[in-house]
């Protein structure tokens, strides 16, 4: 039997659902965007990498204001929000090359939102034959690009 080992998982295996208080709200309030592997800050709405990503390049555009439900979010902010997606696809079709993407939201957690009470939008690049075996049957993904390594790659489309 082969193992793949994944020890970064260890902190959240360990810690989900026990810290108090918003992931994103809590992001919003600190400074060190790096470590928090937030990749741009608008007005409105900041763009973050996805600490337990789908695929290589999992982008979330998250509106600081702590909502969970759409219609609640003024204009201003969800067109921001879309020009906030814009941006990520550019950034990603020049760096990955996927061959496509999934862009939407998980509303509630029977959608399958981890975090239900702060609405956030997902920027998902795919390609053929990503969900694998592993993905599959095992539950479980192979990320080839450590999340530094993808930070650094795409925070420049954001300068």
């Amino acid at each position: 039997m082969e193992h793949l080992w994944s020890p970064w998982r260890f902190k959240y295996v360990a810690t989900a659902g026990h810290e108090p208080g918003c992931v994103f709200c809590k992001v919003v309030s600190e400074s060190d965007d790096k470590s928090n592997l937030v990749i741009y800050r608008d007005s409105l709405n900041f763009v973050i990498l996805n600490l337990y990503p789908y695929t290589n390049g999992h982008l979330m555009i998250v509106p600081y204001q702590h909502e969970q439900s759409l219609p609640v979010l003024d204009q201003t902010t969800t067109g921001q929000m879309m020009e906030l997606a814009k941006r990520c696809l550019k950034a990603l079709e020049v760096e990955y090359h996927p061959d496509g993407f999934n862009v939407g939201f998980n509303l509630g957690r029977s959608a399958g939102a981890g975090v239900a009470d702060h609405l956030h939008l997902h920027v998902v690049p795919r390609w053929a034959g990503d969900a694998n075996f592993l993905s599959v049957l095992g539950e479980t993904r192979v990320m080839p690009e450590e999340l530094a390594n993808t930070y650094s790659r795409l925070k420049k489309h954001f300068l």
